[in-house]
């Protein structure tokens, strides 16, 4: 950890940040989710992360963030690092149970109020164009997609695929049909997630000069963590690098090519070349080059060279 800050994609930092303080939450909200014009979200109060079923039988779940606007809509925030078909599934689970328990027995089915899930991606997981970083799914009528159900929207984003440029070339919002406001803070959230890492000397300007985001990276500081909480920080980074490791799923692939084909040297040197992909990726999200050599058993002047 060379630079001034910690990352914000971190376990620990982004529940700090988003997690208990509800001025940033909303911004975070308002900015990134689909949100018709006027009902911009104005107040928040934090609920339980942990979804405990009400059949003890029956799977128990955390996520990271989870809150209610008072009186009306739910909302799940959560901070994925690696991309799987098991997290698909969990935002899934995650959300259905959030309608669910919002109802006592005896109450009125009425009063169930719509549910948004946000689902910040630190991987690519859909196959879409290299600068569609924006899915938004809601519940539609497949005849007539202009007609939806209000209840539950799923909203996930590619953060490696984000740009600035990308949303100014595509001719604004529209086109990923979000209603934030003239793209600024969507902007400056996405860029606060991907730009600042443990290598940041010094924030952007446009981040230091924005109240909210200047707020977020004040708390980004590691001289605001004790040495308790920075060994955490660590330990959870060398558990995310060691499951994109060991079960990113080119790297699986590689191995049964290998197999199949039947040759030892081809089998290497297919998982040299996953290696060197997984090593790219490591390396564009800030990790050192040390621990990225410990983990894919490169050699520092090859991780260099990429």
């Amino acid at each position: 950890m060379t630079g001034k800050y910690l990352d914000p994609k971190a376990d620990l930092t982004f529940k700090l940040i988003f997690g208990e303080h509800e001025d940033l939450l909303k911004s975070l909200l308002n900015a990134l989710l689909p949100l018709d014009e006027g009902k911009q979200i104005e107040h928040l109060e934090y609920l339980p992360s942990e979804l405990v079923p009400d059949n003890p039988g029956k799977k128990d779940s955390i996520v990271d963030v989870r809150c209610r606007e008072t009186g009306g809509r739910h909302f799940i925030v959560e901070m994925q690092l690696n991309w799987n078909n098991e997290f698909r599934h969990r935002v899934i689970l995650n959300a259905a149970k959030a309608v669910v328990k919002q109802l006592q027995p005896g109450e009125e089915y009425k009063l169930v109020q719509p549910v948004y899930s946000l689902n910040l991606i630190n991987d690519t997981g859909f196959e879409s164009s290299p600068d569609e970083f924006y899915h938004d799914y809601a519940i539609v009528d497949v005849a007539h997609n202009d007609r939806h159900i209000e209840g539950l929207r799923f909203v996930f984003i590619e953060l490696p695929k984000f740009k600035p440029k990308t949303i100014a070339e595509k001719g604004g919002a529209k086109d990923y049909r979000v209603s934030w406001e003239g793209d600024q803070m969507a902007v400056l959230w996405l860029r606060f997630l991907t730009e600042i890492n443990v290598r940041t000397e010094e924030a952007p300007a446009e981040l230091l000069e924005n109240p909210e985001t200047a707020k977020a990276l004040k708390m980004l500081e590691k001289s605001a963590y004790s040495e308790g909480q920075l060994y955490a920080y660590d330990r959870f980074w060398d558990a995310v690098y060691r499951e994109r490791v060991f079960y990113d799923d080119g790297f699986r692939k590689g191995e049964v090519k290998g197999r199949a084909e039947g040759r030892v040297e081809g089998r290497a040197e297919g998982r040299n070349e996953e290696k060197i992909g997984i090593a790219r990726k490591l390396k564009a999200d800030g990790m050192a080059i040390d621990i990225i050599a410990k983990y894919t058993g490169l050699t520092s002047e090859e991780i260099a060279s990429l």
